[in-house]
């Protein structure tokens, strides 16, 4: 019988196992097969960040006061795979950005609930969550990298097929998540106004001139991050003409995987780097490193150029946790609890 702990490592590594089958590949499926333009593609990807505006919030709501935690995970991600199996038939770019909207409000708000059962499941079984879930989240970035060098190997980054392997790696979850341990819901008394549950009162912050600064730079740099989710895969594709039988033009996802393997050793380096240089040198460290990290993805190349590819994403694991882990700090510091 497994462990809550390895029970854990597998709940984490199906919840971004799901995301990694189709997120960084799909950009060529939905230009290189389906014809789809720029803007279409952009558009599919902005469904990421709509859902997250409101649909979090909106679960959260209902985990607090009606379901289960583990429950509302498992109805959330088997209603996905549905959604996934109608999006792999669909070749119209409207009818598809309506249906990955719809696919968003139902995986987005999985990521967090994903982390409120692992620490509801860890406190009930007297573990320290701040020790504990690290080693337990790791798994999930494993579980990304793994369905990318899968839709990779098995030539799916261009085909459908990534979008119904996602599909099914969804309902293993999706039915897995009701076997955990039950996370019932909180029941509050305490009354607060739904603009409060929603966040909305947090809009106040902006009133802070180093807020909007920073609100202003990680939206840019989430910006910057999925033009090449959305591109990356394409871009490489595109040196077929003068790189044919490079390596990188065959598997660009494997290639691309190495940013999210940079990402699991830099991680481990963060400590480290508060400690000599503080929280606000760890975050301008990370803006010259986002401006490293593309501009050595700028001018490398599949062929001579690949050693700069290489190097653009193993900068990027600096770029992408140094701002991350620093910026939620700054956030921690910066910020009342009642609006974090």
């Amino acid at each position: 019988m497994l462990g809550i702990k390895n029970r854990l490592i597998i709940m984490n590594f199906l919840q971004f196992f799901i995301w990694g089958a189709w997120l960084i590949s799909i950009g060529g499926y939905l230009g290189g097969t389906l014809g789809f333009n720029g803007v279409q593609i952009g558009a599919v990807f902005s469904t990421l960040g709509i859902a997250s505006l409101f649909m979090p919030a909106i679960m959260g709501i209902i985990a607090d006061k009606w379901i289960n935690a583990e429950k509302l995970l498992g109805i959330c991600h088997l209603i996905g795979a549905l959604l996934l199996i109608w999006a792999s038939t669909i070749t119209n770019p409207d009818m598809f950005f309506y249906v990955m909207l719809i696919y968003s409000m139902f995986y987005m708000p999985t990521i967090a609930l994903n982390s409120t059962v692992s620490y509801i499941v860890l406190e009930q079984k007297g573990y320290d969550v701040v020790k504990d879930f690290p080693p337990i989240r790791v798994w999930g970035t494993i579980g990304f990298i793994a369905a990318m060098w899968i839709v990779d190997l098995f030539g799916w980054k261009s085909s459908h097929m990534q979008l119904i392997f996602s599909a099914f790696s969804s309902v293993a979850l999706g039915l897995y998540a009701f076997s955990m341990p039950a996370c019932k819901p909180e029941r509050s008394n305490q009354k607060t106004s739904l603009i409060s549950r929603l966040g909305l009162d947090a809009l106040v912050l902006f009133k802070q001139s180093r807020m909007v600064v920073f609100f202003l730079f990680a939206m840019f740099l989430g910006a910057a991050l999925q033009i090449t989710n959305a591109f990356g895969g394409s871009f490489l594709e595109s040196f077929n003409l003068t790189h044919p039988d490079t390596f990188g033009v065959k598997h660009p996802i494997v290639l691309l995987s190495i940013s999210q393997m940079s990402e699991t050793l830099f991680i481990l380096t963060i400590p480290f780097f508060l400690r000599k240089f503080g929280i606000k040198k760890v975050m301008i460290i990370s803006i010259f490193a986002w401006v490293l990290r593309f501009g050595l993805f700028s001018i490398g190349d599949p062929g001579s150029g690949l050693y700069l590819l290489i190097l653009s994403m193993i900068v990027y694991g600096m770029a992408f946790d140094f701002f991350n882990i620093s910026g939620s700090l700054f956030v921690e510091k910066e910020v009342p609890s009642s609006y974090r």
